[in-house]
């Protein structure tokens, strides 16, 4: 998506907000139905759809680095994207045992 990997980390944490965001909205509006033959469906879309999104944020970029032949400045920006990604993380999780969130 960018050459900046700090960008692409927080794509991929702002996407990841906001499914969770609607997926709760939604959840509370459906709370007094039951399950149905859709449900599943749905999970199972917004699963390949997130998938194809953290694809295109990840590897985008490097893939295109790669194929021009610049194979350490691909593995630079992924790596540094996983990085930073993994810090954001991190730092959530860091939130959710201290009781903050």
């Amino acid at each position: 998506m960018s050459k900046n990997p700090l960008l692409n980390a927080l794509s991929a944490s702002t996407y990841i907000v906001l499914v969770v965001a609607i997926m709760s909205y939604v959840s509370q509006t459906q709370s007094n139905k039951p399950d149905t033959f859709f449900a599943p469906i749905v999970f199972i879309s917004i699963l390949t759809l997130s998938v194809a999104v953290m694809a295109y944020l990840f590897f985008y970029q490097p893939l295109q680095y790669f194929i021009e032949g610049k194979k350490k400045l691909a593995l630079s920006l992924f790596t540094k994207t996983v990085a930073i990604f993994a810090t954001f993380t991190g730092g959530v999780l860091l939130l959710l045992i201290l009781g903050v969130l």
